[in-house]
C-alpha cells in the first residue's frame, strides 16, 4: 500500500490559549516496529488536550500534535517478530482493514503511528464514531471506579459536572453498580439530562450551595466518594460534604490544579486523597486489554450509552471552536465533543 509524503494534523507550535492551535502540514508519520499506522476517521475531543496547549502538562518538543483519542483503520502493522508473536498482540487479531480505537498523544491526524497495545480493535456493535467518544472517558470511568474508589452497591457518590461526557458515564457505571448518584451541574437542561442518563440527584450549583444540598440529601453523613473533575474552584468543598472514612478522587483540573494539600487535613475523618491517571491504570498490555474490553462489553450491550453533544471540521477553525466550547465555565456543553476527520 502506498502513502502520501504529508498529511494534515491539528497541532500547536508553543503552549498558551485556544489561538496557538492551528491545522498544519506533516510528514507522514513513521512507523516504528512495535507500531501500527491507523488512518483516522473520527477524533475525541478532550479536557487533557487543553492541559497539554496550556502548559499543565509537559511535552518534549514542539510542535507538539494534539489530540488523546481517535479511530480508524488500520493501514499497516508491525514489522517486529517479537510483537507479532507474542500471544497478547495475536489476542487482538489485528489485521490491514480493522476498525480500531486508540489513545495516544498525537492523534488529531489524518494518519498516526501508534504502540500496538494502545490500539483496540472494535467488536461489532461499536462504531467508529462511539469507539472515538467513548475511549479515553470510558476507560477512565472503568478504571478510577475499580481502582481510585471501587464502587460498591449501595454507595452515594458525588460526581461534579455531571451532564458531561465523562459525568455521564461515570453515572451509568455507577449506577450499573448499585450506587446512588448525587451530581452538580449548571442549567436546568442539564439537569434532565443527567438524570435521564440515571443520576438521582442533581445540584445545580450557580444557585444551591452544594455543600449544603449534599448533607440535607445525605441526612448528614456525607457521601462515600466524591469524583471531582473540576479541580481548584470545587475541591476544598468536598471535605465538608464526604462521610468519614470517605475517599476524595481528583479526577482533573477543568479549573486548575488543586492547591497543595496538607495530610493532616484528611485526619479529622480518616479519609483517603487519590489523584488518578487513567493511562496508569492502562499501562501493561494485560491492564489495557482487560479494561478496552470490558468497555466494548458495556457499549455493545447499550449499558453504557455515549450523548455526543457537538461535532467539528477537522479544521483550525473547528479545533479552536472545540476546546473553546468544552473549557467555558457553565457553557452549553452536555456530553462528548468530536472532530470529524475523514468520511468512513
Amino acid at each position: 500500500m502506498s502513502f502520501p509524503s504529508t498529511i494534515q494534523a491539528l497541532s500547536f507550535g508553543k503552549t498558551g490559549g485556544v489561538e496557538v492551535m492551528e491545522k498544519i502540514t506533516i510528514p507522514f508519520p513513521k512507523q516504528s516496529a512495535d507500531s501500527i499506522i491507523v488512518k483516522m476517521n473520527w477524533a475525541g475531543v478532550n479536557t487533557i488536550d487543553t492541559y497539554f496547549r496550556k502548559g499543565l502538562y509537559p511535552v518534549k518538543e514542539f510542535p507538539v500534535i494534539s489530540g488523546m483519542e481517535a479511530s480508524g483503520t488500520i493501514v499497516s502493522l508491525p514489522t517486529d517478530d517479537a510483537v507479532l508473536n507474542d500471544p497478547r498482540y495475536k489476542e487482538r487479531d489485528f489485521k490491514i482493514g480493522t476498525k480500531v480505537t486508540l489513545y495516544s498523544l498525537g492523534s488529531h491526524a489524518e494518519y498516526a503511528s501508534v504502540v500496538w497495545h494502545k490500539v483496540f480493535p472494535l467488536p461489532d456493535g461499536v462504531s467508529l464514531k462511539t469507539a472515538a467518544a467513548a475511549l479515553l472517558q470510558g476507560l477512565t470511568a472503568i478504571t478510577q471506579m475499580t481502582e481510585a474508589y471501587n464502587v460498591q452497591k449501595g454507595d452515594v457518590l458525588l460526581i461534579h459536572t455531571v451532564a458531561g461526557g465523562l459525568g455521564l458515564l461515570f453515572t451509568q457505571y455507577a449506577k450499573a453498580r448499585g450506587a446512588t448518584i448525587i451530581g452538580t451541574t449548571s442549567t436546568e437542561e442539564k439537569a434532565t439530562l443527567a438524570k435521564s442518563f440515571g443520576a438521582d440527584h442533581v445540584i445545580l450549583y450557580p444557585k444551591e450551595n452544594t455543600v449544603e444540598r449534599v448533607l440535607e440529601i445525605t441526612k448528614g453523613e456525607g457521601v462515600h466518594a466524591v469524583f471531582d473533575g473540576v479541580g481548584k474552584d470545587t475541591f476544598m468543598d468536598n471535605f465538608k460534604l464526604v462521610r468519614r472514612k470517605g475517599t476524595l478522587i481528583n479526577v482533573g483540573n477543568a479549573s486548575g490544579p488543586v492547591e497543595p494539600i496538607p495530610p493532616l487535613k484528611l485526619v479529622d475523618k480518616n479519609l483517603k486523597l487519590v489523584r488518578p491517571s487513567m493511562a496508569n491504570y492502562i499501562v501493561t498490555p494485560e491492564e489495557s486489554q482487560q479494561y478496552s474490553q470490558e468497555l466494548f462489553r458495556e457499549l455493545a450491550s447499550g449499558r453504557l450509552k455515549v450523548k455526543i453533544h457537538d461535532i467539528y471540521p477537522f479544521s483550525t477553525e473547528g479545533v479552536r471552536q472545540a476546546q473553546t466550547d468544552l473549557t467555558t465555565p457553565g457553557g452549553k456543553v452536555a456530553g462528548k465533543l468530536l472532530i470529524k476527520i475523514a468520511d468512513e
